[in-house]
């Protein structure tokens, strides 16, 4: 799928006439609140310099990202600029050599040639972007959080409800519902009372505090967040109790942060140069965070648990 963002329907109808069907957990507004979250991190790992104001920054880094990769044309009416693309044909490497554009704007040839006619910045080298990575984190974050809003919620309840058909079940569901959604009253049927009006439904535990699990599930939120800036190169210890980490084991954190966003700077940086051969622009990237700043914040850094 080339990284593209797609609803999970789609990515299913895409895979499952030759692979196993994929399997994402949640296509919720929660879960893209955690993909704008987590996208948005990424992209604050690397700053970019000799961006012309003609362009738009915001376009250029989200094709880049997200697509995982951006052309960059010249044109009459608009000169030098970046364009979402697709990428065909291909060199002796079996790497493609040219990019389709589709524009209704812009008066330039549907293909391209790559290094010809116009130059290709990609971030990884496999042409992907990171929006698996960022899909991935998301679905485990916004499971965590739905599960912490759970727990939260039924923790304040601890009965189990007996009813003589479904009927009275269904009844009964909807008075759960509407105390568990914060309604001031709710009214019950009759029906759901014994004959001597002691309700159907019986204490089942008076120790609440038992089924609340809200703290560790904050812990595991903040843990997959940590795990996720190693992943892509944001200082962290990553390490539970970091009091207690010695120097050595900072330092190897530090290499496992640094090494996969490392790869992507070299990818891009190559990509930009080529830009600059071609058309005399001034762009350069480099990391937000340099190796120094991470190891002095990694041993400051407050410890996880």
């Amino acid at each position: 799928m080339n990284g593209i963002p797609v609803s999970y329907d789609y990515i299913n109808a895409y895979n499952h006439s030759y692979k196993p069907s994929t399997l994402h957990t949640k296509d919720t507004q929660l879960t893209w609140f955690f993909k704008r979250y987590l996208i948005q991190k990424i992209i604050s790992v690397f700053k970019f310099e000799g961006i012309p104001e003609t362009w738009a920054k915001d376009y250029f880094l989200y094709s880049l990202f997200v697509l995982g990769f951006v052309s960059v044309i010249d044109t009459d009416k608009y000169g030098v600029i970046p364009q979402h693309c697709t990428l065909t044909g291909r060199d002796v490497f079996y790497r493609p050599n040219q990019v389709c554009i589709a524009n209704p704007l812009l008066r330039v040839p549907t293909t391209l040639r790559i290094g010809i006619d116009c130059e290709l910045v990609k971030m990884q080298p496999d042409y992907a972007g990171c929006w698996d990575i960022v899909e991935y984190y998301a679905d485990l974050m916004a499971l965590t959080s739905e599960s912490i809003v759970g727990n939260l919620v039924n923790s304040k309840f601890a009965y189990v409800f007996g009813a003589e058909d479904k009927t009275s079940a269904e009844s009964l569901k909807k008075l759960y519902d509407q105390i568990a959604s914060g309604e001031p009253a709710a009214f019950a049927d009759k029906k759901l009372f014994n004959d001597d009006g002691t309700p159907t439904w019986y204490l089942f535990t008076q120790n609440l505090s038992q089924n609340y699990i809200g703290s560790q599930l904050l812990e595991d939120l903040a843990k997959i967040d940590s795990r996720f800036n190693t992943d892509v190169g944001i200082p962290n210890v990553n390490i539970a109790k970091a009091s207690g980490v010695s120097d050595s084991e900072v330092k190897s954190n530090n290499v496992d942060t640094q090494s996969k966003c490392k790869l992507w700077l070299e990818t891009i940086t190559d990509g930009l140069e080529k830009v600059n051969a071609m058309f005399g622009t001034d762009l350069s990237c480099g990391l937000r965070f340099e190796e120094k700043e991470v190891e002095s914040d990694a041993i400051v850094n407050p410890e996880l648990d």
